[in-house]
């Protein structure tokens, strides 16, 4: 090969691989969905720019400032049912975190999985934290067992 060919590949290489890791950053997720950015308000603009989720939040309001959730489950309340998406951080039995790049990740019924670590023998999964909706709109986030309600 041609030298001028080594170094395309390697560019490209690079490019592709700068390309994934920036998807985990709230920024890269607003840059990448102007259409959705459009239609947001500009203090809800700050608070997805900082990560955080407030009441009143959409589904893809809460997917550009936090991404997509580790797991999604319904939940039966008095009467109706709600929709909970829940972080998750992987860990070694020692407590170290476990990196979870997008190169691990896939998807299964929506939900993602990352069998990079279905073979770690002392891998825990820790629940960082859930959010909880009601139709479309965050309700309440949950915590360590603890439910903040955001009416």
């Amino acid at each position: 090969m041609k030298p001028t060919t080594h170094i395309f590949l390697l560019t490209a290489a690079v490019a592709g691989a700068l390309s994934l890791m920036g998807c985990a950053t709230p920024e890269t997720r607003i840059r990448t969905h102007p259409e959705i950015v459009a239609k947001i308000a500009p203090p809800q603009l700050d608070l997805i720019k900082k990560g955080r989720v407030e009441p009143g939040f959409d589904m893809e309001m809460v997917r550009l400032a936090l991404g997509e959730p580790d797991r999604v489950a319904m939940r039966a309340t008095a009467g109706d049912s709600n929709e909970v998406w829940t972080y998750a951080n992987y860990e070694s039995a020692e407590g170290r975190p476990l990196y979870r790049g997008l190169y691990h990740r896939f998807y299964v019924a929506g939900n993602p999985l990352y069998p990079f670590y279905l073979n770690y023998p002392t891998r825990r999964e820790r629940e960082r934290f859930s959010v909880v909706f009601k139709g479309d709109k965050v309700i309440a986030t949950e915590k360590d067992g603890t439910v903040a309600k955001l009416n």
